[in-house]
């Protein structure tokens, strides 16, 4: 056999280390900062035994304190343990009855496992909880875009807002030229800071109610969305649409004595055409005599109209501005709720942290032992 050797071109060049375990068998950690954390051992070693065991059940008992559910994430969060690995599973009361009779031969033939069953135990939930926490941390860019998207939303809702309510008080401020005097111009400003506080309060209310009360908030914002999507609909229609309803109502205030561009085509004519057509003039005008029943009721006033046109403008801003503000509220909420998720995905990090120092301490033990 023939074996060739390559001589390094830099002598003083250290050569480069292996790594001998994986990332994944580290629980997260690289191999760098498991050595740190076993370098440790010699104060572990240092420590009494009750001073090693105080700690080690500290250690523990954090371990098996479960993961702080966040709001979404893993399928686990919303479907609960049935997308989760599958637990062992007990005997129910008839089979710890029947194999009652046989537990002690059952004892005395099984191998004992190096751990009791007090500590197998403990091994399963630290280990779900280690996989849990492992999962929300995997969550943890999408919490952050979560944060941005939803503040940036947020700040958007306010704006528009802060336009609606800065134009209310604009015209209530408003002389007969609807101008604001420069006296009154900052409290417009200082009043319209008001939707800050609109959506502190509805957020508020929306945690104070809970499920119940989100949800009995998003349907009336939705249904006023709907009626404010159906009032613009109509009122383009009734601006824009040719031959629309602006037509027709033209059409029906119009004298029933005045004639059309087809009339008036056919009495250029003269003749027998124009006394035909003259002749149905009476239906026309009984028919549109007929065509609706008065009752007799006052005619409302230019300055009743008026008030009714301001009395509609301040109704649709104020559902516009409900609609916004219920937004705005419900993504403050989302805001909230994926800065604490964000926090919640660095569980993790100390779980593992956490995790070592368990090894290293029962490793401790073993060696005094």
């Amino acid at each position: 056999m023939i074996a060739y050797y390559t001589p390094r071109a830099d002598k003083t060049e250290a050569p480069k280390k292996r790594q001998a375990l994986s990332h994944d068998l580290l629980h997260g950690m690289s191999p760098k900062e498991f050595d740190d954390e076993a370098k440790a051992l010699a104060d572990a070693d240092a420590m009494t035994p009750a001073v090693r065991a105080r700690i080690k059940a500290q250690l523990i008992e954090r371990l098996k304190t479960p993961v702080d559910q966040p709001s979404w994430g893993p399928d686990w969060v919303r479907q609960g343990e049935r997308a989760a690995a599958q637990a062992r599973k007990g005997k129910g009361v008839v089979g710890k009855i029947l194999a009652f009779s046989g537990k002690k031969k059952a004892e005395d033939e099984a191998p004992k496992g190096p751990l009791s069953e007090e500590e197998a135990d403990d091994a399963a939930v630290i280990s779900r909880n280690m996989e849990k926490s492992r999962q929300v941390s995997h969550y943890k860019p999408l919490y952050a875009v979560a944060v941005v998207v939803a503040l940036a939303i947020l700040l958007v809702a306010m704006f528009v807002d802060y336009h609606i309510i800065r134009e209310v008080w604009t015209r209530a401020f408003s002389n007969e030229f609807m101008v604001v005097p420069a006296s009154l111009k900052s409290s417009v400003v200082f009043k319209s800071l008001q939707v800050i506080f609109a959506v502190l309060i509805v957020h508020f209310m929306l945690k104070i109610t809970g499920a119940y009360g989100r949800n009995t908030m998003i349907v009336a914002a939705f249904v006023m969305a709907v009626v404010m999507i159906g009032g613009l609909g109509y009122l383009v229609a009734y601006n824009n649409m040719a031959g629309g309803t602006s037509t027709t109502m033209e059409q029906r205030q119009a004298p029933a004595q005045s004639t059309n561009s087809i009339d008036a085509l056919f009495v250029s004519n003269g003749g027998v055409q124009s006394a035909t057509l003259t002749r149905p003039a009476p239906q026309v005008a009984s028919a549109g005599a007929t065509e609706g029943i008065s009752l007799g009721l006052p005619k409302l006033s230019q300055s009743s109209l008026a008030d009714a046109d301001s009395w509609f403008w301040l109704a649709f801003a104020s559902v516009i501005f409900f609609i916004v503000t219920t937004v705005a509220a419900l993504y403050m909420q989302i805001v909230e709720n994926n800065v604490r998720n964000f926090h919640i995905s660095d569980d993790y990090k100390h779980r593992r942290k956490q995790f070592a120092q368990l090894h290293l301490l029962e490793l401790a033990d073993r060696k005094s032992a």
